[in-house]
């Protein structure tokens, strides 16, 4: 089991600052994410682009940013269970809850902070018959571990970013990498498209365009899959070891939305904007995945509800406990792993 102070489900940005702000008042966070790396939409979706409405920065990359808020909250050592996703929760008792993932793995804390930005994001499957009977048996919906594909065969299939950045990525670990896409043109980074296009040329990536999945084949272990050209209907068979579909991702609340909380258009209402506290107290809901009058979605906004869900959560860890607002200017930061950010003290001495 999992102990910790504030349980964040979500490892996208608003969950990631809550980390440090928490870290700031001396609680311990651990987050889970169905993703199998942080950073949320930004990383999955769209890790690239440039964001230019974030203070202090006229522009920075999605990727970028993700990367900044965890060298950020590193000194506060948070704890990650990634590629799961939060499945039910139990109240223990007046001031504890569980949640278990669909894995098994059981969290215990005395907060649990929802940050799950749209919600929890599913893979857009596509529509093949028995698809399901190979799902993480050569079929996977994403990279969670790419030294599986060292010296195998590797069908990928989509055309957006990740489509392309994995191509690029496996490229150099699998013995074979093949990319499938319905259209000609790709949607993604001019670089990464003219680095597929190299890759192609050199003989290092096969590209089927304009082709679609049509079966997958294999007994127990998929073994093939069928292509056919949306040109002109020529079929052909490719032998594969895994199928990759890069099809993007879709957000749902998932089963967060049978936990009992108050939800409006598909959104989790908070009772306030004091501190994103819902309708059962102990949980919060910041960022994305919150509604209440006058939201607006933007990472900004989630930045302030993660900073007073903190507060407010300090209060209900700490009841006994007067909690005092200290400047990082003048206090610094000082990390659970022993670090300490100062700024150099001023000194008094004589000008002669």
């Amino acid at each position: 089991m999992i102990q910790t102070d504030i349980l964040i489900i979500g490892a996208g940005p608003t969950g990631l600052f809550a980390v440090f702000e928490a870290g700031l008042l001396k609680l311990k966070c651990h987050i889970i994410d169905a993703l199998a790396q942080p950073g949320g939409q930004l990383s999955e979706l769209y890790p690239k682009k440039p964001i230019y409405d974030i203070p202090g920065y006229p522009e920075v990359g999605a990727q970028e940013l993700v990367d900044n808020l965890m060298e950020q909250i590193k000194p506060f050592q948070p704890g990650f269970t990634l590629g799961e996703r939060a499945e039910k929760i139990t109240k223990i008792d007046e001031n504890h809850f569980e949640v278990e993932t669909d894995k098994g793995t059981i969290h215990r804390a005395a907060v649990v902070a929802i940050a799950g930005g749209l919600g929890s994001f599913e893979p857009r499957k596509p529509r093949l018959p028995n698809i399901e009977q190979f799902e993480d048996k050569g079929l996977l919906y994403m990279v969670k571990n790419p030294a599986q594909f060292k010296d195998k065969r590797v069908v990928i299939a989509g055309g957006g970013d990740s489509a392309l950045d994995w191509s690029i990525y496996l490229s150099d670990i699998a013995s074979e990498v093949v990319l499938v896409h319905r259209r000609n043109e790709f949607r993604g980074a001019l670089d990464s498209v003219e680095k597929v296009q190299d890759l192609k040329s050199s003989g290092k990536i096969k590209l089927y365009t304009p082709y679609e999945v049509t079966k997958i084949e294999g007994d127990t272990q998929l073994k093939s899959l069928r292509l056919k050209s949306n040109q002109t209907e020529t079929e052909l068979n490719l032998e594969t070891d895994f199928f990759i579909p890069l099809f993007g991702l879709t957000p749902k609340l998932g089963p967060i939305a049978n936990w009992g909380l108050e939800i409006e258009k598909n959104a989790i209402k908070v009772d306030n904007t004091l501190d994103y506290q819902t309708n059962i107290p102990g949980i919060y809901a910041i960022g994305d995945v919150n509604t209440y009058s006058g939201k607006l979605k933007l990472i900004l906004c989630g930045f302030h509800e993660a900073t007073l869900m903190c507060q407010s959560a300090f209060t209900r860890i700490h009841p006994e406990k007067r909690n005092v607002l200290k400047y990082t200017t003048v206090g610094g930061v000082n990390g659970f792993d022993g670090s300490v950010k100062q700024a150099p003290k001023a000194v008094v001495k004589t000008i002669d």
